[in-house]
């Protein structure tokens, strides 16, 4: 695509004009031509995760440094295979963009859609989320050690409770825990049984996390935010370029990486993903196939029983503490 400034393409039998190509995105030379090859590229792994779910429009028509604004509703210029999907808001119903092909995603990429923005539910069942998610922000004083950490005790945490968790970087400078689950629970239960257990680790660790939502009260912590999993919240889904210098992105990490302490989330950008997938694979692919119960989790938040949770080495202390 180098040296076209517009051009039009053939996916599938449609056909997309791809527009401004040599318009810079990022600091450094990286174009709407390397943003548009890059989710071409990554479409075989990213489809699947998106599959059926609605997106959330973020558009950086100009690259990051120009302004960018959310949109929900599916533009009326939309071509007519473009899939989207209705969903009742308590004002108005909204048609979100469903990305299931190729074809679409290259549409979005040439609107200038930087991030993949997706619900936590898919279309059969929109009302109850099959994804719960922990999403950790560290505040000012806060290092991106100290997230690490935090995603350490979400995870002995979530494991209590008979809960595998999934980890990736944010692309910023958190990360987010993804928990797959059986869709049998509406997003507020879904959001409380998440503050649960934002509250058992924050209680057992108040010096090191908070769930203050002011941002001037969460100085030197790592805030747990349980709040993503509330209906009509969206988050950014693995392999989602982020709108920062070096065009990182939201990239998938074995725990025992996050178990190091020693990861830099700069390292995971447009130019080096390849080369890891080609070492790991998707690292989120039992993500596509695995649905836990969160039964044991609603019980006990019912019930409020303490929990036993043994520290061990990454947690800098040799006792079993009781939530």
């Amino acid at each position: 695509m180098p040296g076209l400034s517009s051009r039009p393409v053939s996916v599938a039998n449609r056909t997309i004009v791809l527009t401004n190509l040599e318009k810079i995105f990022w600091p450094g030379g990286l174009t709407k031509a390397h943003l548009i090859k890059y989710y071409t590229d990554i479409a075989p792994v990213l489809l699947p995760h998106i599959y059926n779910r609605p997106l959330v429009m973020k558009r950086y028509p100009d690259g990051i440094n120009g302004e960018s604004f959310y949109q929900k509703e599916c533009p009326d210029y939309a071509p007519d295979w473009i899939e989207t999907f209705p969903v009742r808001h308590s004002r108005k119903v909204i048609n979100y963009v469903v990305c299931n092909d190729l074809a679409t995603l290259l549409w979005l990429a040439n609107l200038g859609c930087i991030e993949v923005h997706s619900w936590l539910s898919t279309v059969d069942h929109i009302d109850c989320p099959d994804m719960a998610v922990m999403d950790l922000d560290p505040a000012e004083g806060a290092t991106f050690q100290d997230v690490l950490q935090v995603a350490l005790l979400v995870r002995r945490a979530l494991a209590a409770f008979d809960l595998r968790s999934w980890v990736k970087t944010s692309g910023a400078s958190g990360v987010h825990l993804f928990i797959p689950i059986q869709p049998e629970y509406s997003f507020q239960e879904v959001t409380r049984a998440m503050k649960y257990i934002a509250l058992l680790v924050q209680r057992a660790h108040p010096g090191r996390t908070t769930l203050e939502r002011a941002i001037s009260k969460r100085k030197g912590k790592v805030y747990l935010d349980y709040l993503q999993n509330g209906r009509g919240k969206t988050m950014v889904f693995p392999y989602s370029l982020r709108p920062l210098p070096g065009a990182t992105l939201s990239a998938p990490l074995l725990w025992k990486e996050v178990e190091t302490l020693d990861v830099d989330p700069v390292r995971f950008n447009i130019n080096t993903i390849f080369k890891r997938m080609e070492e790991y694979g998707d690292l989120f692919s039992d993500l596509l196939v695995l649905k836990q119960s969160m039964g044991g989790l609603m019980d006990a938040m019912l019930k409020d029983e303490p929990v036993v949770y043994s520290h061990g080495r990454e947690a800098g202390a040799g006792s079993d503490v009781v939530f």
